[in-house]
């Protein structure tokens, strides 16, 4: 089963993040600077988390540690894994992923103010994959996801029209497509070089 939480850093409850961190942190000082930082961005009132800040990933781990908590020690999950706002569970017996789903749910609402997204929970059979964090993991390989691989080729491209009009290094373009080969080590990649090394 593979999971994703709806507008998950948009949906980050002050007050509730606040009363996580001082569990864990007793200087008030250090308490204070945070909610300086917390309350300095807000999508409503009292919510949300400005995405690609370094404070902001690290306060979703502590406010989903909650959560990882709660799948391991309360549910006792075997097979979980979580990045951010996705995780996958993995189990053979179809009624427990459809019944742990409403639990996850209620936790997720009732705890964290948080909801999962409708679309993006799916029970999938193993053979089919595993679509997570840019790759689909099958039982004996990773591949890239299309998705994934489409914007790679697109961006590629893109950088290649800027490199020939001078608005790139060619250290800038270079670094760039080592990036890409640095996603195709995690994954079975090597046809899909070939033809970044065919544009490039």
């Amino acid at each position: 089963m593979k999971c994703d939480i709806r507008k998950f850093f948009a949906s980050i409850n002050h007050k509730i993040l606040l009363n996580i961190l001082a569990e864990y942190i007793p200087d008030q000082n250090t308490l204070w600077l945070l909610e300086e930082i917390v309350f300095s961005f807000n999508t409503k009132l009292g919510v949300g988390l400005p995405l690609g800040n370094l404070t902001s990933q690290l306060f979703v781990n502590v406010y989903m540690n909650k959560f990882d908590q709660f799948m391991k020690h309360k549910l006792k999950v075997k097979k979980y894994i979580r990045y951010a706002d996705d995780f996958v569970i993995i189990d053979s017996n179809l009624e427990y992923l459809k019944n742990i789903v409403n639990l996850v749910e209620h936790f997720l609402n009732t705890r964290l103010d948080l909801e999962l997204h409708p679309q993006k929970t799916e029970i999938r059979k193993l053979r089919q994959g595993i679509d997570f964090l840019g790759y689909v993991i099958l039982p004996y390989h990773i591949i890239l996801r299309t998705k994934t691989k489409k914007r790679m080729f697109r961006k590629i491209k893109e950088n290649k029209v800027k490199l020939n009009q001078g608005l790139i290094t060619k250290d800038s373009f270079n670094q760039s497509i080592q990036s890409y080969y640095g996603i195709l080590k995690h994954c079975k990649g090597y046809k899909l070089k070939q033809e970044i090394n065919s544009l490039y």
